[in-house]
């Protein structure tokens, strides 16, 4: 019987079956760097404010501590945006003409809300509370990089469930001392986190879940 296909026709079948398994392998992992990369997350980038608030004068020049601004850090899930009169309670005297602050004192005139932008918006289906992580350790630095250091706020982390979850299964990496949440470029005594934080997880009771309805309730 003749030879209907050609020699060749086999290492052709073969090829393809391998190249299209190493185009869609290529593209999974393409994809993946994608949902990895700033487009995505946000990470890294800066977004513009309706006032140009530098936290790198106000909380690493000036030395503010974090809660003075944002009050519900410590007691409740949000950490909260101050109001327009915590930021006159210093621009009365300070800048108070200054054309870049017009839009707090026509805020503070017609008592509308400076609509600020937020920088670390997680999904509506994430619940995350503020007061629970500082209750157990977790700085802010640990989540908002050294903010101290931003003059325009960015998203430091992917803020992607996996982040979450490399956090919440090894805590001990990540925990400090209760009186040192707030303190930006924190550092373990001796450079030893790890022996560190085993010891703070049972000083401070942390038990982090990794559960899915800890987070999407």
């Amino acid at each position: 019987m003749p030879q209907v296909f050609h020699r060749s026709t086999n290492t052709i079948a073969r090829v393809s079956i391998f190249g299209a398994l190493i185009v869609v392998a290529a593209a999974g992992y393409g994809l993946d760097l994608v949902n990895r990369s700033s487009y995505v997350t946000g990470a890294g980038l800066a977004l513009e404010q309706p006032v140009p608030f530098s936290h790198r004068h106000h909380a690493g020049e000036l030395g503010i501590d974090c809660r003075y601004c944002h009050t519900g850090v410590e007691t409740g899930a949000k950490a909260g945006i101050p109001p327009t009169q915590t930021c006159m309670n210093c621009h009365k005297q300070i800048w108070a003409d200054s054309p870049t602050l017009e839009p707090v004192r026509a805020s503070l005139r017609t008592d509308a809300s400076i609509p600020w932008v937020k920088v670390h918006d997680l999904p509506d289906f994430v619940y995350f509370n503020h007061s629970i992580h500082v209750a157990k350790g977790v700085g802010c630095e640990t989540c908002h990089g050294r903010i101290d250091r931003m003059n325009l706020t960015w998203q430091q982390n992917s803020l992607q469930m996996e982040w979450c979850l490399e956090c919440h299964r090894n805590p001990e990496r990540y925990v400090r001392p209760k009186e040192e949440v707030f303190t930006m470029g924190w550092q373990p005594p001796g450079g030893d986190q790890l022996a560190l934080g085993r010891e703070l997880l049972k000083a401070n009771d942390v038990q982090p879940k990794t559960d899915c309805d800890t987070c999407h309730r």
